[in-house]
């Protein structure tokens, strides 16, 4: 049997994926990663960052460049300050509870009594972050042999045990009239303890597996033994006393500390579910003359036993309307529900792979089931996907509260939280119910198969693909084409595919531009130029009007010198009035050739939105500007009417009298 809590803890955990992450990043970019010390205790998971080219260093000044690792256990102050000073890209794998603890040290105002061992680096750099002095306690003689104190803070070691804490704390309660106890204990560590010292109540012989360097697992290992004689500690399988125990006749507890690795806790259950196998009574009987020894091999292979979780292979030898018969090699068949059969056209003496669910369902029948392969291996695939930080194809299912329900693959469900649906709030969750789409595992807990995913990560990393492919393709002075997709009061924005880009409202057309929207239509694609790129700040300056004919083009050939034609005044200036000629085109009538005779103010014989008949006298095309008359424009009208009209005065040379223009 298996404690309850056993193997790495969250905070070990944590810190490996931190020291491994960082060794493959190193790697990647060819520079060295050190770790300050041991990442954890225990030689396995040490050797296995040494394998991927993590080198130990034992002060931050030995580390000249690239990544430094710093233990779980925590460090001293000081030693963030050195790694900054030196450059180093500091990965910190302190323990979330070591962390708290080091904050309750450091803003204490009062003296702080630290229970721990001395020598353990937890408590050295606990010790490091006190600001009024610390005394490290380790057992009840050193809590006696304090000297008088009025008050202090009383905090612990995270991986002590809590029958320790309690026995020296109640010596300081004793002796300090004002102590303020704060248990830092963590609670991983604890419910290990607890799970172990239950199981050893139980077992004939207790397995503890981990590092003999390990604080906990030396503290689990002496809980164990204190209720459960026989006990052992192991690092790795190879270590296991030969026959420890009589698998068949005795209880046996195995456990594990919270700084042991996955991999070492699951070789000594394998091997101790291998020996399960082996019919030790069989080994036990003396060899005869007339009867040849055994071997183990031999053994082995006439000795089946099964057990819960179990895979096996078997051949299908009964077919009924609601079950299917497998010979799996046991003392009795098995027996699959068709609902837990995958292979729905399975056949008389088809050899299918099935998970033992039950050995005995109360009646002698041994339960199996394929749909729960299917589902491991679906599970286990997802697991693959999700270390590798790939995208799973789902469906959403049921908004509920706080998020949605979505089907994945293999049929496996997963809740992605409103926060997570999209980059911005989103007010109806079940506007994606039925919709398919991609998603990110975010979070997993493995023990009641519950995932967490997330399709904001997958938005946003796709964006940011798309932007970053759209920024390679994008150079000043080319024609890009894309669509309109909003308007502002400055300009309009355009999606070049990925990345947007503004078309500035005096880049929009030659002439004055009120409002965009006077010019452009959202979803309108459109043909742009690019003017300007600026990638630190990300904006992109386009241009509409650059790639339209301009209206000062062949200006000579379109208004000859002597046309008359009706347009609409404009504008009204003291010197004259503007006539609109065409978009981006305006002429001057000066005041002197707005009417017939001389006038003292343009607004007398002209308004804003009238249309008048007016003659072309001179166009300037370098300066941009054309000369108009009303006067001569009714003239001419008059002349050619058969009208005898005297124009009076001289006509003033164009231009002459015109005053400075700077519209």
């Amino acid at each position: 049997m298996i404690a309850a809590h056993a193997g790495y803890c969250a905070g070990v955990k944590n810190a490996m994926e931190i020291a491994f992450q960082a060794a493959r990043e190193a790697q990647e970019k060819g520079i060295p990663c050190h770790c300050l010390g041991e990442m954890i205790h225990n030689p396995q998971a040490t050797g296995a960052l040494h394998a991927m080219g993590v080198c130990r260093a034992d002060r931050v000044e030995d580390v000249k460049s690239g990544i430094i690792l710093l233990r779980s256990h925590g460090v001293a102050p000081d030693v963030y300050t050195a790694s900054e000073r030196q450059g180093l890209d500091v990965r910190d794998g302190t323990c979330a509870y070591v962390k708290a603890l080091h904050r309750v040290v450091a803003e204490s105002t009062w003296p702080v009594l630290l229970i721990g061992e001395k020598d353990h680096p937890e408590v050295q750099a606990t010790a490091a972050w006190c600001q009024n002095g610390c005394t490290v306690i380790q057992s009840e003689e050193d809590a006696r042999g304090l000297p008088p104190m009025e008050a202090a803070l009383c905090v612990c070691q995270t991986t002590f045990p809590m029958e320790k804490w309690e026995s020296i704390t109640h010596v300081l309660e004793e002796k300090i009239p004002d102590l303020k106890k704060k248990c830092t204990i963590c609670l991983a560590t604890a419910k290990r303890q607890e799970a172990a010292r239950e199981l050893a109540k139980k077992a004939d012989c207790m397995i503890v597996v981990g590092s003999r360097m390990s604080a906990n697992t030396r503290k689990l290992y002496e809980a164990c033994l204190a209720l459960c004689p026989r006990t052992s500690l192991v690092e790795r399988a190879a270590e296991i006393p030969p026959h420890f125990g009589n698998i068949h006749t005795e209880y046996i507890g195995i456990a594990a500390g919270a700084s042991t690795p996955d991999w070492s806790f699951k070789e000594v259950v394998t091997r101790m579910n291998d020996m399960e196998h082996i019919d030790q009574e069989t080994l036990q009987e003396p060899a005869t003359n007339d009867t040849p020894a055994f071997t183990m091999e031999d053994i082995e292979k006439t000795v089946v036993r099964i057990h819960n979780g179990q895979t096996v292979t078997g051949t299908v030898v009964q077919i009924t309307e609601d079950e299917v018969c497998v010979n799996i090699g046991y003392k009795s068949d098995g027996l699959i529900k068709k609902a837990d059969l995958v292979d729905k056209d399975v056949k008389m003496g088809d050899e299918i792979e099935v998970e033992v669910v039950k050995v005995n369902d109360g009646e002698g029948n041994v339960l199996l089931s394929q749909r729960n392969i299917v589902n491991r291996k679906a599970w286990d695939a997802l697991m693959v996907k999700f270390e590798n930080g790939e995208y799973i194809d789902a469906v959403g299912k049921e908004a509920v509260k706080g998020g949605l329900l979505a089907t994945i693959e293999g049929g496996i469900r997963a809740f992605v939280p409103a926060s997570q649906l999209a980059s911005r709030y989103v007010e109806k969750i079940a506007q994606f119910v039925g919709q398919e789409m991609k998603l990110k595992i975010i979070d997993v807990d493995k023990q009641k198969k519950r995932i967490v995913a997330s399709r904001k990560q997958v938005v946003e990393e796709e964006n940011a693909a798309k932007k970053a492919a759209a920024w390679e393709k994008l150079a000043e002075g080319e024609t890009v084409t894309g669509i309109v997709r909003r308007f502002a009061d400055f300009g309009a924005f355009v999606d070049l595919g990925g990345v947007d880009g503004l078309i500035h409202i005096t880049d929009l057309a030659w002439s004055r531009v009120g409002h965009p929207s006077d010019v452009l239509q959202i979803n309108q694609e459109v043909e742009v130029k690019v003017l300007s790129l600026d990638r630190e700040r990300e904006r992109i300056q386009l241009g509409y009007k650059q790639l339209q004919p301009k209206p000062w083009d062949n200006i000579e050939e379109k208004y000859p010198i002597g046309l008359i034609l009706e347009r609409e005044v404009v504008r009204i200036r003291p010197f004259g009035a503007f006539i609109e000629l065409e978009p981006g085109v305006d002429g001057l009538v000066h005041i002197s050739q707005c009417a017939l005779t001389r006038v003292a103010k343009v607004e007398d014989v002209l308004t804003v939105g009238q249309v008048v008949a007016v003659k072309v006298l001179a166009v300037d095309p370098e300066a941009k500007r054309i000369s108009l008359s009303i006067r001569e424009a009714l003239a001419d009208t008059a002349l050619e009417e058969g009208d005898d009209m005297e124009i009076p005065g001289e006509a003033e040379e164009v231009f002459a009298d015109e005053a400075p223009v700077e519209e």
